[in-house]
């Protein structure tokens, strides 16, 4: 069986997608649905206002879109006619976000998997796999160094803004305390710089300045460094996507004092990201076709859903 999948949206994470798909035995690329007219890609183009005409020529759609005003705004109609995979990553609006697609894909009998990627997504699956080992555990998760999509994409759409791209960086000493069981203090505020680079006219500087440090769940009670430079600059400095992060847990058993801890090392945010979300998108077709339909977290989804492989070759591969 082929899966058929479409993409919406075609910024970084959406080409990425699209490179990915090309990659997968089980899959094939319908199209992609856009605003645009045009894109540069050979894969068919058709206009996001029509995608309705294409739900039964689509088994899974992958929402390849902001988390700032377009997920939110949009993902519960595409979730009404498609199932959907996306990567949303607004981590205190997800119960909500859960919630809305919950209700939108079930009356539908579809299949919505949210907040799919690393963190959330394989970063969520680690903190709840390691807490439960621990009767007590101390946990702490660090981001980066490397540059948030999430939070880039926020920053551009603040009106003015040319260009813009923020970098997480987390403190070693602050990592270093969370290996050693000593992360009680550690907090994911305190333990992070957001430190933005942001092309914008001289004009709308101290505008922008305030709307960024201001900005609810994004900058609010982080250290945040803002930094304005030329386009010339930020072609020149900026333009690589890296990312990765920790999750530390800690805990003692038995009077012995154990440490489990997952990192990720990424040179493309986006393509790892991408490759996440498309193995979630082969678990969203596999429950609908099981049955199931509304919302699926990451914490919800069986692993072997997502692997190409069958669950026999799994348990002889892999267990």
């Amino acid at each position: 069986m082929t899966i058929r999948t479409a993409i919406v949206g075609y910024g970084n994470l959406g080409r990425s997608v699209e490179e990915n798909i090309r990659n997968q035995p089980d899959m094939e690329l319908v199209g992609i649905f856009s605003r645009r007219a045009e894109l540069d890609t050979d894969t068919p183009v058709y206009p996001v206002a029509d995608i309705d005409s294409y739900r039964d020529s689509v088994d899974v759609l992958f929402l390849c879109l902001g988390s700032a005003t377009d997920i939110p705004e949009q993902a519960t109609a595409f979730a009404a006619s498609f199932s959907t995979v996306d990567t949303y990553d607004n981590h205190k609006k997800i119960p909500a976000h859960y919630e809305a697609m919950d209700e939108a894909a079930a009356d539908s009998g579809n299949v919505a998997i949210v907040s799919t990627g690393w963190d959330p997504g394989l970063f969520s699956l680690n903190r709840t796999i390691a807490s439960s080992i621990f009767p007590t555990s101390q946990q702490n998760t660090f981001w980066g160094k490397g540059v948030s999509q999430g939070h880039s994409d926020a920053l551009r759409r603040i009106d003015g803004v040319k260009k813009a791209v923020q970098y997480t960086i987390p403190r070693e000493d602050a990592i270093e305390a969370a290996r050693g069981g000593h992360g009680a203090d550690v907090t994911g505020h305190g333990a992070h710089l957001r430190q933005c680079w942001v092309v914008a006219d001289e004009s709308d500087q101290d505008r922008i300045r305030e709307e960024i440090v201001t900005m609810p769940d994004y900058f609010v009670g982080y250290e945040v460094e803002v930094h304005f430079i030329s386009e010339e600059d930020f072609a020149r400095d900026h333009q690589g996507l890296p990312h990765g992060g920790h999750v530390i847990t800690s805990g003692t058993l038995g009077g012995t004092t154990n440490a489990v801890e997952f990192s990720l090392a990424l040179e493309s945010n986006p393509d790892f990201t991408a490759a996440v979300q498309v193995a979630y998108g082969r678990a969203a077709y596999r429950l609908k076709d099981a049955g199931l339909t509304g919302a699926f977290s990451v914490l919800e989804v069986p692993p072997y859903l997502l692997a190409p492989e069958s669950l026999e070759e799994l348990l002889t591969r892999d267990v």
